[in-house]
């Protein structure tokens, strides 16, 4: 070993010793205390401590033991727990993180998770359905509206169905101004109804069938002295497909989706109807009216009083 390197362990050494000679005190506090609390000089309390190494098989030098005893009264080598604060605080979580981080990561990455959902992709896809939304009331159903309009323009046969449409155009486009999508959407639903009703076509037949009424007659409630007289009709399409079409019952105000339903004619033609059926039990003229392309309402083929009834 150089000269270098001894002198080098040498402090190192040392420091053990005196370090070991101060827990020595401190295990015998009550030698160190009487000693160094009294009048006996320290010199007494050198012989002891180096009596006590010896015995132990220890030769510690005389400067190593003034040094411990030195070190004991200065309170060196001994731990002071750090006091109460924010900076001990930090220290002993940053010690524990073991403990506790794996947990906390864990909750700060769904709590990063969570954000990122929200602010990343929910608030973004709100705002995205809010915003289409918005556009479609504003641009999408008034463009519908004038669309649907334009249609009923130039398939209608008469002025009726334009003063309606324009009307309802009108109101749906009102209702989109002010943000009522309900009203908006229901105009273009009775457009719709509208621009369909033209197009359709139909033959109005009195019902002739073994079993069911071609006709009735009924007293009104709010009139039980007159009697109101009904024939039994059906739609029929071009290949004979019964439809189904809303007419409103004046019995109630209700409007009703039905495939049969009466129609009040004057006396003379239910007359006319059940004598017809009586005769050979065909009807012959069952053709009560037909309604065209461009057309709102049937063209009769015989007078009728503009009343229908859904039940009977």
């Amino acid at each position: 070993m150089s000269d270098v390197t001894a002198k080098t362990a040498a402090p190192l050494d040392e420091v053990m010793l005196a370090m070991d000679v101060v827990d020595t005190l401190r295990h015998r506090q009550d030698l160190a205390t009487r000693e160094l609390a009294g009048v006996t000089r320290e010199q007494q309390l050198i012989e002891k401590l180096r009596d006590i190494y010896h015995q132990q098989g220890i030769e510690v030098p005389d400067h190593i033991l003034k040094e411990g005893v030195a070190a004991l009264a200065e309170s060196r080598f001994v731990y002071d727990p750090p006091k109460p604060g924010f900076g001990t605080t930090l220290a002993r979580l940053y010690v524990g993180r073991k403990r506790w981080g794996r947990p906390v990561l864990a909750a700060v990455a769904i709590i990063a998770l969570a954000a990122v959902g929200w602010f990343g992709i929910w608030q973004p896809y709100q705002s995205g359905q809010a915003e289409q939304a918005r556009i479609e009331l504003a641009e999408g159903l008034p463009a519908q509206m004038d669309a649907l309009y334009q249609t009923i323009f130039e398939e209608t046969k008469v002025q009726q169905a334009v003063v309606q449409a324009e009307a309802l155009r009108t109101r749906g486009k009102t209702f989109a101004a002010e943000g009522n999508r309900t009203g908006a959407e229901a105009a273009v639903t009775d457009l719709t109804a509208l621009r369909d009703q033209l197009r359709q076509e139909y033959v109005l037949q009195v019902v002739n069938r073994s079993g069911e009424k071609s006709g009735f007659w009924t007293f009104p409630e709010i009139n039980t002295d007159a009697t109101n007289y009904y024939v039994v009709v059906e739609a029929l399409d071009a290949d004979g497909n019964k439809l189904s079409l809303p007419v409103r019952n004046e019995e109630n105000g209700q409007t009703e989706i039905v495939n049969v339903w009466g129609v009040r004619v004057p006396e003379a033609v239910y007359e006319a109807v059940s004598a017809d059926k009586l005769d050979d039990g065909i009807i012959q003229g069952s053709e009560l009216g037909r309604k065209s392309d461009g057309f709102l309402d049937v063209e009769y083929n015989v007078p009728v009083l503009g009343g229908a009834v859904t039940r009977w």
